[in-house]
């Protein structure tokens, strides 16, 4: 090939990635509009004030129970509706929470969506569409402007760009009036709200009410107003009118109506929210207690190499990791230590620290990838007395026995997968989040979540804990000779495997990932 050749092929692939797209739009900041602006958020303003300076919290482990507090914080607010999220995929639950979005937004709410640019690929003209009402804003972080028309120019750009596109904002935030917001594990996705046939994702949200909310609105509004923040509509070729909105909710709307005649059962069961609602109670049992709302700043992720230390939500949490003195107990769906994390882990365990870890097991974990980088730790943990135990594939189970955040109620038979981010520290402070013991969630990725002081919170949280590595529920993973063996019950009666439990292809895959290395790129 010729040097012309050459530049021409240069030209015709960039213009091929590049797309249309208009990049001219002026990018105007805002903030999260104040709690006393709005009924609601005057209400909580007055409820949280009898409690000098705490806010409120509620666990909700309970699917259709974070289904609901979704959509009843968005029929109660009044004034703004700001969500932040990494995975948005579409189902019954989604459109159900974005069919209640849009009568907020025709009652006047203000409504700001900022998506990970990942779960707008071959959506941008849909996200772009509901972006045309005129109360609703919606932004993606750290977007590929190269390639978006399609998977594979998308995937190509990637490749040109792999240094900033592996890194993402994971974080996941619902806020409303500035004075109410759940964090935690949970994307938007059927398989979050036990609405999925084949998967159901087993997680911890927290609500948080009162000042939390406020602090949390902070961290919206960085990100929100971050130069990584992009409107959707730089990214389609020409803007969605009004018409193209119309037609939207028409689809939207015949599409639920299809799923209420379809799957009668799972539309009743989401729908309680506007037949039974659950706020004004939940509000009458919060647990009020002192706490530090953290997140890792959005630059986080322009760092060359590793960020710098004051940028990270882990220096935030440093104190309580140190501070602890007794028993850690984690929950981290994709655990993966590293060595500063076997460090850490292994110099608790050795100061008589008592330290639990429940993750998935290989048979059970979504990203079996992942597992390949988590699996040579094992050995040297439990040779320094850190206990380890990894959640079984639950198979679906519409008897609803078992605990309530390891048992799926569905309609269908549902594989469980823990999803859950959680750290107790000494029964006394509890984390909850998007965080991941990983790499990329210390590192590359960013995160947000909430440390509470309180012994009663953190007990809820650690009962949860201890359901979850209970002998028919997990396998308890131990040394024995040397070797790593897998402890487990069924039918009432204990029984040690020898060989890890998962399909061949699953330990290929996990396999794989350590001969290459991909516990360094995670």
């Amino acid at each position: 090939m010729t040097a012309r050749q050459s530049l021409l092929a240069l030209v015709l692939l960039t213009s091929f990635l590049g797309g249309c797209a208009n990049f001219d739009l002026q990018v105007e900041p805002s903030q999260a509009l104040p709690a006393s602006g709005s009924a609601f958020g005057r209400s909580v303003q007055a409820q949280a004030a009898t409690h000098e300076g705490k806010s409120g919290f509620r666990l909700l482990s309970d699917s259709t129970e974070a289904f609901t507090a979704r959509a009843e914080l968005i029929r109660n607010a009044q004034s703004s509706l700001d969500l932040q999220y990494y995975i948005v995929h579409d189902g019954i639950s989604t459109r159900m929470l974005v069919s209640e979005l849009l009568k907020a937004a025709d009652r006047g709410v203000r409504v700001r969506i900022l998506l990970d640019d990942t779960t707008s690929d071959g959506l941008d003209k849909t996200i772009a569409t509901l972006a045309a009402h005129a109360q609703i804003q919606i932004r993606v972080f750290n977007p590929l402007h190269l390639g978006r028309s399609t998977g594979v120019t998308r995937t190509i750009g990637r490749l040109l760009n792999v240094s900033r596109q592996h890194r993402r904002m994971h974080n996941k935030l619902w806020l409303a009036d500035n004075s109410m917001a759940i964090v935690g594990g949970r994307n938007l996705g059927d398989e979050y709200f036990d609405a999925k046939p084949n998967l159901n994702f087993t997680d911890i949200d927290m609500l948080s009410v009162g000042p939390v909310a406020e602090q949390l609105g902070h961290s919206f509004d960085q990100y929100w107003n971050s130069a990584l923040s992009k409107p959707i509509a730089e990214f389609v070729s020409s803007k969605p009118t009004a018409e193209d909105l119309q037609n939207t909710r028409t689809r939207l709307e015949e599409s639920l109506e299809e799923s209420r005649k379809q799957n009668h059962a799972l539309y009743q069961q989401l729908m309680k929210f506007a037949t039974q609602p659950r706020l004004d109670i939940w509000r009458e049992d919060l647990i009020w207690a002192w706490n530090q709302a953290l997140w890792d700043a959005p630059s986080k992720v322009l760092a060359d190499g590793e960020p710098d230390p004051q940028l990270l939500l882990t220096t935030q949490l440093a104190p309580a990791l140190d501070g602890v003195s007794k028993e850690l107990i984690m929950i981290s769906a994709y655990f993966v230590p590293g060595p500063p994390g076997l460090v850490y882990l292994t110099g608790r365990a050795d100061a008589g620290v008592t330290v639990r870890l429940l993750t998935n097991s290989l048979e059970a974990t979504d990203v079996p990838a992942v597992h390949g980088g988590y699996a040579p730790y094992r050995k040297a943990l439990l040779e320094h007395g850190v206990q380890l135990f990894e959640l079984r594939r639950q198979p679906g189970d519409s008897s609803g026995s078992g605990p309530r955040l390891f048992s799926s109620k569905s309609y269908g038979d549902s594989d469980s997968s823990l999803h859950s981010k959680a750290m107790i520290f000494d029964q006394q402070k509890s984390f909850i989040g998007s965080f991941n013991f990983d790499p990329r969630s210390v590192l590359w990725n960013t995160e947000v979540g909430v440390l509470v002081d309180s012994p009663e919170l953190a007990a809820h949280v650690r009962d949860l804990a201890l359901q979850g590595m209970a002998p028919a529920l997990s396998y308890h993973v131990q040394l024995k000779n040397e070797q790593v063996v897998w402890t487990t019950e069924d039918d009432g009666k204990m029984h040690t495997m020898t060989e890890e439990p998962g399909s061949w292809w699953r330990r290929f895959n996990a396999w794989l990932s350590d001969v290459v290395g991909l516990e360094r790129m995670l």
